[in-house]
């Protein structure tokens, strides 16, 4: 199979991910943190070891600021229900994932307010138009590195200067970028930062992170054993312990660590050079069909390996149907989980076929990739 889906979640991972998982099954099973024997030490510093990697990776200066989640949208869910309260005001953006616009959107019978910033044409936030929709009693700007649906990549280091000069806490969604393309929190100026292990670092799915600036205290989603200050019955301060609640996903950890050891040694630029040749000639190669009409930036430089677009006259999953019953490459149709996006685009009623690119992908895949869209083409003609 050509698989062309991994904005959904990376496939092929590299061996040492599932051999990784596989020897803690084997000879390091136990439950981290909560016992002093050996194989609970073990585990313990698998955590501890992902999480200074995860710390290197971000540019953080501690690695208590990294904290396990079982996806992205459960660590933007944490940033933004453990965030917000009562009386506050959130800015958003209409390029969001539905795992942003939902729990913001849930919050509102609470008595909070939010607006939604308007994107351009091509996919992208202008930040003066954040700074315009900024109140008084505006507490949190929550805006997605990169898109999705059309790959757009917004403008996050200005956005973080705006909200630095307002004194107003800024969350990125980077679970499109993690691993694409450098992500450096003092750059960008963000208190938290969201992304799953499962996408472009190359880790298991049920793995996401979700750094949190050190002094930024949450509400947690969950409360329980911590393995830590186990004498009291009110949840710890202290992170990541206060928001790590139950028995870790140590096999993931473990899977999600050797992920970010490949993409080191890769190099982030390495990969993000790669995905970009292969997405210039997916680019050129639909381009060439008039029937083909693509969303989102016309530049690479402001678009990830992601490519939406639809035939016209055709039905986006009909066309998805062909390429996996006959051509035998995976794509995505539909909505994506981003309605908001699909408005700006205009694409809300019809939905989109969307290709994504990784690191494993080949110049040949594509080549067929572009064939089978025009022989689709002509058989619809």
């Amino acid at each position: 199979m050509i698989y062309l889906d991994n904005a959904a979640t990376s496939f092929p991972k590299p061996p040492v991910v599932w051999e990784a998982m596989e020897d803690i099954i084997k000879n390091k099973g136990a439950n981290p943190g909560r016992s002093g024997h050996r194989l609970s030490v073990e585990a313990g510093k698998i955590m501890w070891d992902t999480r200074e990697l995860l710390a290197a990776f971000l540019n953080a200066d501690d690695p208590e600021e990294i904290i396990f989640t079982s996806n992205a949208t459960e660590a933007l869910n944490l940033a933004i229900k453990g965030c917000l309260k009562h009386g506050d005001h959130c800015i958003t953006t209409s390029m969001e994932h539905n795992s942003v616009a939902r729990p913001i959107h849930e919050l509102k019978p609470l008595g909070i307010e939010f607006d939604i910033v308007q994107a351009d044409g091509q996919g992208i936030v202008k930040p003066q138009d954040i700074r315009r929709a900024i109140q008084e009693n505006t507490r949190l700007i929550a805006v997605t590195h990169g898109s999705n649906l059309t790959g757009s990549i917004q403008p996050v280091e200005e956005i973080g200067a705006i909200c630095s000069e307002a004194g107003v806490y800024y969350l990125v969604d980077a679970a499109q970028t993690a691993g694409i393309l450098p992500l450096d929190i003092k750059k960008m100026g963000a208190d938290m930062v969201a992304l799953p292990g499962h996408k472009g670092l190359y880790g298991p799915t049920g793995t996401g992170v979700l750094y949190l600036r050190k002094g930024l205290i949450l509400n947690p989603l969950k409360v329980g054993g911590t393995g830590g200050q186990s004498e009291t019955l009110h949840q710890p301060l202290n992170s990541p312990d206060r928001y790590e609640s139950g028995t870790p996903n140590t096999v993931g950890i473990a899977g999600l660590q050797a992920g970010l050891k490949f993409v080191a040694r890769v190099g982030v630029r390495n990969i993000e050079a790669k995905e970009k040749e292969l997405l210039a000639l997916m680019l050129a190669g639909l381009r060439q069909y008039d029937e083909v009409e693509i969303y989102g930036p016309e530049e690479i430089a402001y678009r990830l390996p992601v490519v939406a677009f639809n035939i016209k006259e055709a039905d986006a999953s009909e066309v998805g149907f062909i390429l996996d019953r006959v051509y035998d490459i995976a794509v995505r149709t539909g909505l994506h989980c981003a309605p908001l996006a699909h408005r700006t685009m205009g694409t809300l009623e019809k939905g989109a076929i969307r290709a994504s690119l990784s690191y494993f992908n080949e110049r040949r895949e594509v080549e067929f990739f572009i064939g089978a869209i025009g022989s689709i083409i002509k058989d619809m003609a």
